[in-house]
């Protein structure tokens, strides 16, 4: 059986196009933590414990950070990102509030 075929970079934006849903397939799981991270750190999302627990766990397997300080930074963020309330981010009725705000000046 011949080795599988390595698909070049204009291939898979094409069969990403093609197949709708396939992206969130094919997506890293640390690649949406990290869009989780900094859409949270911008105060337009929700940063949870699993996505702290699956940047350490990729840190770890890079060799970036060590086990026992990847021990260290899950143990110090558990309690306040496990008993943080849930809340939905809410970017779209913030600019649907700047629009409104704006119409209104405009009169």
């Amino acid at each position: 059986m011949p080795p599988p075929a390595e698909l070049g970079g204009s291939q898979i934006s094409s069969l990403l196009e093609a197949l709708p849903g396939i992206a969130s397939v094919l997506r890293s799981p640390v690649a949406d933590a990290l869009v989780k991270a900094i859409r949270a750190a911008a105060g337009v999302g929700e940063f949870a414990f699993d996505d702290a627990e699956e940047l350490v766990r990729y840190a770890v397997r890079r060799g970036l950070i060590g086990p026992e300080e990847g021990d260290r930074v899950l143990g110090d963020v558990e309690v306040p990102l496990k008993s943080k309330p849930v809340r939905a981010a809410k970017p779209k009725a913030a600019l649907v509030k700047k629009k409104a705000a704006k119409k209104k000046s405009r009169r």
